[in-house]
């Protein structure tokens, strides 16, 4: 063997090193990074299981001024939720209930957000913040919670 074969061998040796030590931190990121994507949505998924609540009422009083809108929900599930994380759909209208035009309250109180498994939330909105026709139809509401589980009842008419 000559000093050219030698040579030649040895770049390729220190060419393989230098692929190898480029493509290991690479493909350990890469399995890092599906991991923990994988990790959060089994996370996501073992939340949604455990979530669960219920609408038990949906009154809209027009013995009120303004006419208010009244939605009730019961959370049943395992999973404490965030009533200004949650989403009322009001006919077509969206609503945001950590917004101004919705007030809420947690088995009466107005101050706490946290909605804990066996606590009622109720959400108040004036008719003056909708624009959705509420009177003389069939108007259905949709609370839908950050995990993305929902649940829906239709208006009653209080006069």
């Amino acid at each position: 063997m000559g000093v050219s074969v030698s040579a030649s061998t040895a770049i390729i040796v220190a060419g393989l090193f230098f692929a190898f030590t480029t493509f290991y931190p690479v493909a350990a990121n890469g399995l890092d990074r599906v991991t923990d994507a994988q990790h959060g949505m089994h996370e996501r998924a073992l939340e949604q299981q455990n979530t669960d609540f219920a609408v038990t009422n949906a009154t809209y009083d027009t013995t009120t001024t303004p006419n208010t809108l009244t939605v009730t929900a019961v959370n049943d599930g395992a999973v404490g939720l965030v009533a200004s994380d949650a989403t009322l759909v009001v006919g077509n209208e969206y609503v945001d209930v950590g917004g101004s035009a919705a007030d809420t309250t947690v088995d009466g109180d107005t101050v706490t957000e946290l909605w804990l498994g066996g606590e009622e939330l109720t959400v108040e909105i004036d008719e003056s913040d909708l624009s959705t026709n509420i009177v003389g139809g069939e108007t259905r509401v949709v609370l839908v919670v950050e995990s993305g589980v929902r649940d829906a009842a239709t208006v009653t008419e209080v006069s």
